[in-house]
């Protein structure tokens, strides 16, 4: 599972890592990203990549209203294809969700300690997603559509499961283009590039426990400290 991570990269940065247009909204740094926030994520459209905004907690086309997103912020990559909520996105609606790190917590319940979880280098990452659009039809014209996203997950790689059991598929950069592109739409091309195609070696340290509280939003949330130091 992924319920927290960190993306302070700017507009300019992923602009330049992701080879994406400009966007017409400002990017804010944030150290605790929570679900149902909105969220930075890179689209295909046409022959460019954006940067968009999404909700993160996905809400089906189906979906009787948004309550459903704060369940759905990640999606399984080994069932993406069979179920209802997942096929549909995962054939025409991919994305990039830029990155830092994420956040994972270990230990038993009530004690347990956060750690943060990143590239070796430091350098920003892309989980791979999926995004929908849901259109409320009781709201007037003006209110527009719920744009939201989901984090794709799979089993731990060796450097994460002694913290958790599952962790996002980080995707490589040689893989940015197909999973963006717009003519791919076999599942089981999709699902091929989800087990081959993403980063495997990740470093982590333990952080303070201020990152528990979504209220808390700095850097202080994603710095090492000694184990049970706070």
């Amino acid at each position: 599972m992924c319920g927290r991570f960190a993306r302070y990269s700017l507009s300019r940065e992923l602009e330049r890592y992701f080879n994406a247009l400009p966007p017409t909204f400002e990017i804010q740094p944030s150290y605790n990203v929570a679900p149902t926030q909105e969220i930075p994520v890179i689209v295909q459209l046409e022959d460019a990549r954006h940067i968009k905004k999404r909700h993160w907690g996905l809400v089906p086309f189906w979906a009787k209203d948004i309550s459903i997103g704060s369940k759905m912020i990640n999606a399984r990559a080994e069932t993406l294809s069979s179920k209802p909520a997942f096929k549909a996105a995962l054939k025409h609606r991919r994305c990039l969700i830029p990155a830092n790190g994420f956040y994972e917590w270990k230990g038993k319940a009530g004690n347990k300690q956060p750690y943060y979880i990143c590239l070796p280098a430091g350098e920003p990452l892309a989980f791979a997603g999926i995004y929908e659009i849901w259109e409320d039809k009781k709201a007037p014209p003006e209110a527009g559509p719920y744009k939201s996203c989901t984090i794709i997950t799979t089993d731990a790689s060796d450097s994460v499961k002694d913290i958790h059991d599952r962790m996002p598929v980080i995707l490589k950069p040689e893989a940015y283009e197909e999973w963006l592109g717009p003519a791919n739409k076999d599942p089981a091309k999709i699902e091929e590039l989800l087990k081959t195609s993403y980063v495997k070696n990740l470093k982590s340290y333990p952080v303070s426990r201020l990152v528990n509280r979504v209220g808390n939003n700095s850097k202080e949330c994603m710095e090492p400290i000694k184990k049970n130091e706070d």
